[in-house]
């Protein structure tokens, strides 16, 4: 069986490397888990990786990604909330 480059894939790998380059990032200390960044990569990969099972569904999958997603947006939300309270 040969396994081409789709886009599906393609966006499941990028999704995947997300979830990888966010965390080696903040083991080095280059991406803080209270910052912005931080859960937007997170977020991204999420989305990335439900394109994927578009093609290839899997329930699993999309709920841990649905879950995923939804505590990015929430960290998100915090973070933004941090910083109009620290401007007011």
């Amino acid at each position: 069986m040969t396994v081409g480059l789709n886009p599906y894939i393609a966006a499941g790998i990028a999704g995947a490397g997300c979830y990888v380059i966010a965390y080696f990032a903040t083991l080095q200390g280059w991406l803080k888990v209270r910052d912005w960044g931080f859960p937007a990569i997170n977020l991204l990969g999420a989305l990335l990786v439900l394109v994927s099972l578009a093609d290839a569904w899997n329930l699993p999958s999309v709920l841990l990604e649905l879950f995923w997603a939804a505590i990015s947006v929430y960290g998100l939300l915090r973070c933004w909330g941090r910083r109009l309270n620290r401007d007011e």
